[in-house]
């Protein structure tokens, strides 16, 4: 069964769905900066465009481009910025 997720004022959307091994979700994030926390081990991937990262524990922001995935810790938050709507895959373990 699918579920719509809403944050930040409707900024950033995702669909959650289950995949044949974890749940997942697939969502658009529009411009902007924002904070995100985690309950469960995450892996994102980018579909399109880009989102440049602060990962917890680091001091320099990354950017990663379609197809780049990133891994987050459970009980953690991190932070994204985008310039273009950016498209990304989920994971959650």
């Amino acid at each position: 069964m699918l579920k719509v997720n809403e944050y930040f004022d409707g900024k950033a959307k995702s669909i959650a769905f289950q995949t044949s091994s974890l749940p997942a979700t697939v969502g658009v994030i529009s411009p902007g900066d924002y904070e995100f926390g985690t309950s469960k081990k995450e892996t994102m991937t980018v579909i399109s465009g880009a989102l440049t990262v602060l990962l917890p524990g680091m001091t320099d922001w990354m950017t990663y481009a379609p197809g780049e995935s990133f891994e987050v810790a459970g009980q953690a938050s991190f932070k994204v910025k985008t310039d273009i709507d950016t498209a990304y895959l989920c994971t959650y373990e």
